[in-house]
């Protein structure tokens, strides 16, 4: 009798803690982490490429999240320290935009993973990818782009192509909106070094020595806005050369159209990964940026959109588009990179809309002349 009631606790013991388990592991909620990543193709690689399979590897139940830009959502979050949102992917302006106003986590490099044979994070990503408060995944960028058909010879292959219309007549399509990449481009085509074109500009004679470079094309010059522009003005002969998204040139080529492409002096941006002041979850933020930012994992969003990696050693990570069956690594800027040019976001924070009144003023020059 003894021996069968303590048997009987000993089943109702096991029964008990058989039954504490199972209630604790259908009531156990795995860790939340919510990426901000764009609508579209972008967001659908990276979720492929990133979210899924950190996913898997840690357990955490990852939820994406659309963004459309900026930083006034990320700043009320941070201010009410209400936080739905962990990691951000944003467009470099604003990651040094919202760094500057310290709605960022700060970001220690050497915690990023190092390159497969062993090369250290801040020497493996490109410049001006790993910031105080962010870091950098893909690079994009702004290039030219022109139609073939034009040349029947010789066909343009540098910037200063671009600016030669005794050699390449036909009208230059820029970017209406901004003075920014059109002022870099003019004084690079104007000879100045790389390393010295924000000195230049951070001066009045500096903005009037890329303006008059400018000048010298005045007469071909026509504006875009939007950014599905420069495609259709090539197409329809209103422009032979247009600045251009790199990204446009891929989806060009997609729907059958082959545009000739100067990659000299392309100029290029990141989108960057950033975790919001005070988020509570930032540590699990950290771990998947640092998951996230893996040769192979970069390499991995390049393989599904047309922008390159954002460090060195993933290049030879990159394979075809896992849909379309095609090679991804000529459409990406980085296979480019020779004469790249690194657009400086926090030049442009600080000085922009003391240049922006120059060149809104010789734009309205400009268009008096026609």
């Amino acid at each position: 009798m003894k021996r069968w009631v303590v048997a009987l606790g000993v089943v109702a013991y096991v029964v008990v803690i058989v039954a504490l388990f199972g209630y604790l592991w259908m009531t156990n909620k795995s860790p939340k982490l919510t990426v901000v990543s764009w609508p579209g193709q972008y967001g659908h690689a990276q979720a492929s490429a990133l979210l899924r399979p950190f996913a898997d590897r840690s357990g955490v139940d990852v939820r994406i999240a659309e963004y459309d830009g900026g930083t006034a959502e990320l700043a009320r979050q941070v201010a009410a320290k209400k936080y739905s949102w962990d990691v951000i992917d944003m467009e470099l302006p604003d990651a040094v935009t919202a760094c500057a106003r310290g709605l960022l986590e700060p970001i220690d490099a050497s915690t990023l993973p190092m390159g497969p044979a062993g090369t250290p994070a801040a020497q493996d990503f490109l410049p001006g990818a790993i910031g105080p408060c962010w870091v950098g995944s893909v690079v994009y960028s702004q290039t030219i782009a022109y139609d073939r058909h034009r040349f029947a010879g010789e066909q343009p292959a540098t910037l200063a192509d671009f600016f030669n219309l005794k050699k390449f007549p036909g009208p230059r399509a820029l970017h209406g909106t901004s003075p920014k990449f059109n002022l870099e481009l003019a004084l690079l085509a104007d000879g100045v070094p790389p390393g010295k074109v924000y000195a230049v500009l951070s001066t009045p004679q500096g903005v009037a020595r890329a303006l008059a470079k400018l000048d010298t094309i005045r007469g071909a010059l026509v504006w875009w806005t939007n950014d599905d522009s420069p495609v259709r003005m090539l197409a329809d002969g209103r422009a032979a050369f247009s600045t251009i998204l790199n990204g446009d040139i891929f989806n060009a080529a997609m729907h059958g159209r082959n545009l000739g492409v100067i990659w000299d002096r392309q100029l290029y941006e990141f989108d960057a990964f950033g975790v919001p002041k005070g988020d509570p979850k930032r540590g699990l933020a950290t771990d998947f940026i640092r998951f996230a930012t893996q040769a192979a994992r970069l390499a991995g969003v390049s393989d599904w959109v047309p922008y390159g990696p954002a460090r060195r050693s993933a290049a030879p990570y990159v394979g075809e588009n896992p849909e379309l069956n095609v090679a991804m690594t000529p459409f990406l800027p980085t296979s480019h990179f020779a004469t790249a040019f690194a657009v400086d976001d926090e030049w442009w924070r600080q000085h922009g809309a003391a240049v922006d009144v120059l060149w809104q003023a010789w734009l309205a020059k400009e268009k008096q002349a026609r």
